[in-house]
C-alpha cells in the first residue's frame, strides 16, 4: 500500500477513536449529573428506623388547664385544689343551755323531757354527730344510757344551734330510791372536755342499775 494511503487510513482511525472516547465521557458525565440531581431532590430521613413522625404544637406551648405566673412558671388552676374540710364541734366551741326553761317540769311520776341546746360559739363551721355524754351528779354520779335511735350528722355554722333531749323519770315518795340531782355534766360527741349546768328538774327515780331505765339520752339533732 502506498505510504500516502496508509497515512490517511491511520489518521481516519484516530479521529474515529477520539470521537468514540468523547461520546463515552459525555455519557458518564450525564449519568453522574442525573444521580446527583436525584440525590439532592430526595428528602433526608434522619429518624431512627420505625420511629413515628414527631407532631405537636410550637415550642413554648403551655399545658391545658395551667396558668403561668408572672415568673413564667406554670401553676395549677384553682379547680385542682382540695375542698376545705369541716372539723367536729368540740365542747369548748359550744354554749349549752336548756331549751324549755328552768322550773317548767312537773313533780308527777310521768316521764319528763328536758331539751338541751348546743350553740356553736366557736366562730367557724363545725359538725356534730352522735350521743353526748350526760352525767347526773348528786352525792355520786349517774351516767345516763343512750337510746337505740340512729344519729345523723348536724352541721353548725357560727351561731347555729343543735339540741338533744334528756328523758327522766321523776321520783315520788314511796316509788323507790331518790336521786337528788344538783347538776348535769355534758360532753360533746367524740370529745373528752365537759361543760356543767345546774340541774333544773326535780329528784329522779334512781334506776342506774336497771336494764331499761326510764331516764336516758337521745342523739344530737336539729331543734
Amino acid at each position: 500500500m502506498p505510504r500516502a494511503l496508509r497515512t490517511a487510513v491511520v489518521a481516519a482511525t484516530a479521529v474515529v477513536a477520539a470521537l468514540g472516547l468523547s461520546a463515552c465521557d459525555s455519557g458518564a458525565a450525564t449519568s453522574a449529573d442525573t444521580s446527583a440531581s436525584v440525590s439532592a431532590s430526595a428528602p433526608t430521613d434522619t429518624s431512627a428506623p420505625g420511629a413515628a413522625p414527631t407532631t405537636g404544637g410550637p415550642a413554648g406551648t403551655k399545658t391545658a388547664g395551667a396558668k403561668p405566673d408572672p415568673a413564667g412558671t406554670e401553676v395549677s388552676s384553682s379547680a385542682d385544689k382540695p375542698a376545705a374540710t369541716v372539723g367536729r364541734c368540740r365542747t369548748a366551741d359550744l354554749t349549752f343551755s336548756f331549751g324549755n326553761g328552768d322550773g317548767a317540769y312537773s313533780s308527777s311520776d310521768d316521764q319528763q323531757h328536758l331539751e338541751v341546746l348546743m350553740t356553736n360559739s366557736g366562730g367557724s363551721t363545725c359538725t356534730v354527730k352522735g350521743f353526748p355524754g350526760v352525767d347526773l351528779r348528786a352525792a355520786d354520779t349517774w351516767s345516763l344510757v343512750r337510746t337505740a335511735k340512729t344519729p345523723s350528722t348536724v352541721t353548725l355554722t357560727s351561731g347555729a344551734t343543735a339540741s338533744f333531749v334528756i328523758t327522766y323519770l321523776p321520783w315520788q315518795a314511796g316509788s323507790g330510791e331518790e336521786f337528788n340531782a344538783t347538776s348535769v355534766v355534758i360532753t360533746a360527741p367524740d370529745d373528752t372536755a365537759s361543760a356543767t349546768l345546774t340541774w333544773p328538774g326535780s329528784s329522779i327515780l334512781r334506776q342506774d342499775a336497771a336494764t331499761h331505765p326510764g331516764t336516758y339520752v337521745d342523739p344530737v339533732t336539729t331543734p
